[in-house]
């Protein structure tokens, strides 16, 4: 089956197309921690060759990769566990948990994803791009101070947000994580720190284990990071839901001066790690929605680095969807994709986020509270919610 070809309810786009840059390096390709590991390089092998695909061909501007500093490393990383990670150059193999290990060019892969999501992070910054889109591999955001975890070695979208505060001086950053699993390395990274906003929307009772609603940040970080647990069958329209009624009254009162993205496609309905529904216009959707939030507060400044995502078919195009809308190519109707929205099966997310966040974000208490102090039935609220929330996409 093509999963790619999906009923797709996105147009044309009349508006002119974006510059949009992609970090992509053969380098990626030699890191290898198995032949049956699931994160392996011919996830990027199939989307390298997409991009070669003719409606995709000569649309996007390739940024060239560097090796991450290593003051860069250490502004999330201890600088033990560097020095750890250098000694696995040129080995084999060296496992370093239960399912993360390194061959001899690993590390090598490993300083050219953060390196190159920094530079992506550069050139978006300082308007010489739109957007960008990392096409890197490993992946970052299980990767703690002192500790790979869950297939990470160096934590990319840390270092990119680290980078994007100093040198480049930005003040509020925003950082979206939609993979399946919760980005444990990110929310660590970031959890006293008031100036970035840290948004997860993650499968719930599944690895790493954290991601709770209640963790919500600590000492003067508290309420700058927002965990969404969902349950199990959760697809493009209550995610979408989540995204608009949410992250955006929050991420606009924050009001970022850059957007930075995990985007992991193992919430695809094909994905063989994961239980969620989403499908190449679901994640169109989610990045449309992450554009408008761009587009208030920081001149469209949105940068994606890939994460999660193991199902080849599924993520060529779903990512392929991505680059597409990045790039302005089409324009998801989002009212069309939240008319799909399952309300009851997140009814209890909206709950929880009310209580834990109403506190720390007058937009969002005054958003939802009159809905969630009403006693009304379930069928009622839920009516209510889709209607304000179309309501106010037609705003």
């Amino acid at each position: 089956m093509d999963f790619s070809q999906v009923a797709d309810p996105t147009s044309i786009s009349s508006s002119p197309e974006r510059r949009t840059g992609i970090v992509k390096d053969d380098v990626y390709l030699y890191h290898c921690m198995g032949d049956d590991h699931p994160e392996c390089p011919e996830r990027l092998q199939v989307l390298y060759s997409m991009l070669e695909d003719p409606d995709m061909a000569g649309r996007f501007q390739e940024v060239s990769a560097r090796p991450a500093s290593q003051e860069e490393l250490q502004q999330v990383h201890s600088a033990q566990y560097v020095r750890d990670l250098e000694g696995t150059a040129g080995s084999a193999f060296t496992s370093l948990d239960s399912d993360t290990g390194t061959c001899a060019f690993s590390h090598e892969a490993a300083l050219l994803a953060a390196g190159g999501l920094c530079r992506a992070v550069d050139l978006v910054g300082s308007g010489k791009l739109h957007n960008a889109f990392a096409l890197i591999r490993p992946p970052g955001h299980h990767a703690e101070k002192s500790c790979a975890k869950g297939f990470c070695l160096y934590n990319n979208i840390a270092i990119a947000a680290k980078f994007a505060q100093n040198p480049l001086g930005l003040k509020r950053i925003l950082i979206v994580d939609w993979d399946l699993h919760h980005g444990n390395g990110t929310q660590h990274c970031f959890d006293q720190d008031p100036t970035v906003l840290y948004f997860s929307v993650h499968q719930r009772r599944t690895f790493p284990g954290s991601g709770n609603f209640r963790e919500a940040g600590k000492t003067s970080g508290k309420g700058y990071t927002v965990n969404l647990p969902l349950p199990e069958g959760c697809g493009e329209g209550e995610y979408l839901l989540l995204f608009e009624r949410i992250l955006k009254p929050i991420a606009l009162e924050f009001s970022p001066e850059i957007v930075l993205v995990s985007a992991g496609f193992d919430i695809h309905f094909a994905d063989p790690l994961g239980s969620m529904t989403l499908t190449p216009q679901g994640f169109a959707g989610l990045t449309r929605s992450i554009m408008e939030i761009a587009e208030t507060c920081c001149e469209g400044k949105v940068v994606l680095t890939l994460e999660g995502g193991y199902n080849l078919e599924a993520l060529r195009g779903s990512v392929k969807a991505v680059l597409l809308e990045l790039a302005g190519v089409t324009k998801t109707d989002s009212a069309r994709i939240l008319a799909t929205a399952n309300l009851r099966k997140i009814r209890r997310v909206f709950r929880k986020a009310w209580r834990v966040h109403k506190r720390y974000w007058p937009s969002l208490a005054a958003s939802l509270e009159p809905d969630m102090r009403r006693r009304r039935s379930s069928g009622e609220w839920l009516g209510d919610l889709w209607s304000e929330t179309i309501a106010y996409l037609r705003t």
